[in-house]
């Protein structure tokens, strides 16, 4: 029944009201964000006057088909009806609600009222045999005789039994008469993603800076130490990128406006006589060694990310090919990018309010089309809130419709609004202002933000310790201690997260100048030399923290992170727990490591459910200690040495803490 305004009287008037349905975003102008085969619940308010039962169904259509597939949904208390499904396809699927009067089971209902009251029951079944009657001058075929012998049957001595039989509802409900059945004003959808959206553990790093001798590295020589990243547990690597430099205004070391002939450049400026978007950089080797670096990767479990940064140095084809593609200064030059007071000589911003939006947008498009063809399926766009939201939405919709697969991360350290716009637009997922939450109320109001709907609902967080252009000061100040607070952080609050390597793992933490968060001797700017050996490294850490993910269920499947109770102030506490598989991980933060702390933990009983444990049986999934501790309160000590405390919790009883305790 199409929906009617309140004064209109052309039609009965609805008796049903579908509220507050789940996930929603925006009241479904945008799509909410799922992962392929993993349960999917959708929950809606469904209410009706007086006190009919009812009857409510889910109904879902997977991407590219015309029909529904209709499930049931169960009343789960206080008018609020849910339904689950698993979708087994990647892209976009839509789903809507509906909900009618269920007069046959209200009939059963009432007339299970009247046989506990000793009632007279034969008017009751008259009614009931009327309601059969319709449903048989339906005249369909395979029902028929069976409901005339349940229509006979009801009026016999056995007639309360029959009106209970499975078979007789579930036909009464499957021919029901729907013409008054409210439906969903507007269906919602879903984007349904691969695993990788939701979970992976990121590496950056520059190719050039991993060859030998002080030379400028190669894919070749990159791919090489591909079991170096792999050890350390990374599931993407993303390349800054690795198209021709620019010669033209070319930056020098830290920045410096005058770059000498043996300045490299930054990647960003991209674009010379060797070709632009679509090509590599020559230092940087052929297609073929991309091919071979990419298929390498893959063997080892790994993906390449790709820098999609839509800009041009002065020298790129598209300025002489396009030049309207450009923004002009009054006198026809020209215009660099600037973020004032920061200037980019090095770079031109494209004008996506150009006339000739359309090839513009087009030629993006075939960019991204070429390097999916050779085998790319995450890009992580630079500054996507410099362009217009309908080009994002556009894109990212055109490429997503032939590549479900694919992936975009948007560097976007700019307002929450516009971070949340684009990831309503889109993106699969998004860095954060993670880097910057270092206090403990802020941490846990963020955490909470990004883990819970509605914001969840279109919001993945991707948390980076640190990039090439962000030193934040804890990093500068606090010491190995806060490198591993930091890593511990990142690594075990959400799903996405990752590192700028290898500046973190070997703890680079010098700025260019007091006060900002520069690097000194910046990667974008010049070769640099790692020492992949060395013994301070907290590569070993990281492997850890990777392989923990990996390991615990909680941790893999992204289930929230829950703040717990913790009477130390600068011990920050939280739960990972995964209802399924019974798993809860307890992650414990000095947020000031620089001295040792404890602090007592009283975890939320509505983990549990019902059933609350007694006791714990603990393991410290760093250092593989084992105890047991009663389920109320049980202290955590962060030293210098070891500022994140790794926990699994398994539930147990009286019984099992005294054989334990017998045991040990």
């Amino acid at each position: 029944m199409k929906p009617s305004s309140v004064y209109d009287l052309s039609e009965p008037a609805r008796r049903i009201a579908i509220d507050r349905i789940e996930p929603d975003v925006d009241a479904g102008r945008f799509v909410a964000k799922r992962i392929i085969d993993r349960p999917v619940t959708i929950r809606a308010d469904i209410v009706c006057d007086g006190h009919d039962e009812l009857s409510c169904s889910l109904h879902i259509r997977p991407p590219n088909t015309t029909s529904w597939t209709t499930l049931p949904m169960i009343l789960v208390g206080n008018d609020r009806w849910e339904a689950e499904f698993i979708p087994d396809q990647l892209g976009i699927w839509e789903f809507t609600v509906s909900g009618r009067v269920d007069y046959f089971d209200t009939w059963r209902r009432d007339l299970a009222r009247r046989k506990e009251h000793g009632e007279d029951l034969q008017g009751a079944f008259a009614e009931g045999c009327r309601m059969i009657e319709r449903v048989i001058k339906l005249g369909v075929p395979d029902i028929t005789e069976e409901l005339i012998r349940f229509k006979n049957a009801l009026q016999k001595p056995e007639g309360y039994s029959v009106a209970c039989n499975q078979k007789l509802t579930a036909l009464m409900a499957t021919y029901a008469d729907r013409v008054h059945e409210t439906w969903l004003e507007q269906p919602r959808r879903l984007r349904v993603d691969r695993e990788r959206a939701e979970f992976g553990a990121w590496y950056e790093a520059f190719p050039r800076s991993w060859g030998s001798g002080g030379r400028h590295g190669t894919l070749a020589d990159f791919t090489q130490h591909l079991g170096y990243i792999k050890s350390m547990g990374f599931d993407v690597i993303y390349l800054p990128p690795i198209h021709p430099i620019g010669h033209a205004f070319r930056k020098g070391k830290n920045n410096s406006v005058t770059a000498g002939p043996e300045d490299v450049g930054s990647p960003w400026g991209i674009g010379s006589a060797d070709g632009g978007h679509s090509d590599i950089h020559p230092e940087l080797g052929s297609l073929a060694d991309f091919e071979n670096l990419r298929r390498t990767a893959a063997d080892q479990g790994m993906e390449l990310a790709l820098d999609l940064a839509l800009q041009c140095s002065p020298d790129h084809p598209w300025v002489t090919e396009h030049p309207e593609w450009f923004y002009h200064r009054a006198d026809g030059t020209i215009r660099y990018a600037e973020n004032p007071p920061k200037k980019y000589q090095d770079i031109y911003p494209l004008n996506f309010e150009t006339p000739a939006w359309r090839e513009l947008w087009g030629a993006v498009r075939k960019t991204i089309e070429i390097w999916i063809t050779r085998g790319v399926r995450i890009f992580r766009v630079d500054n996507p809130h410099t362009k217009p939201f309908d080009f994002w939405e556009w894109l990212l919709a055109d490429v997503q419709k032939t590549h479900p697969d694919v992936l975009f991360l948007a560097e976007a350290f700019t307002k929450p609004k516009t971070m949340y716009r684009l990831a309503k637009l889109g993106f699969s997922q998004s860095y954060t202002y993670f880097t910057w939450r270092t206090e403990k109320k802020e941490l846990e109001d963020y955490l909470y933000e990004i883990t819970t709907p509605p914001v969840s609902d279109f919001f993945r967080p991707n948390f980076f310790t640190n990039t090439p252009d962000i030193l934040h000061e804890t990093l500068q100040s606090g010491g190995r201690a806060m490198f591993i607070v930091r890593l511990g952080l990142a690594a075990l609050s959400t799903g996405n997260w990752g590192i700028y390597g290898p500046a973190m793992e070997l703890q680079e933490a010098v700025p260019r100048e007091p006060g900002s968060e520069e690097y000194l001797h910046s990667e974008k700017y010049e070769i640099k030399q790692w020492n992949l050996e060395a013994t301070n490294s907290l590569a070993p850490f990281i492997s850890r923290l990777n392989h923990i993910r990996n390991s615990e269920a909680a941790l893999r499947l992204n289930t929230p992170a829950v703040i717990e109770a913790i009477d130390e102030e600068c011990l920050l506490a939280w739960s990972r727990y995964d209802p399924s598989s019974g798993n809860h991980v307890l992650v414990v933060v000095n947020l000031e490591p620089h001295k040792t702390r404890t602090g007592r933990v009283t975890l939320r009983s509505e983990h549990f459910g019902k059933k609350v444990p007694a006791f714990f049986s603990i393991t410290d999934l760093l250092t593989g200690k084992e105890v047991t501790t009663p389920f109320d309160s049980f202290s955590v000590t962060c030293t210098q040495a070891d500022p994140v405390v790794v926990l699994n919790l398994v539930p147990g009883s009286e019984i099992q803490r005294l054989e334990n305790d017998a045991h040990a």
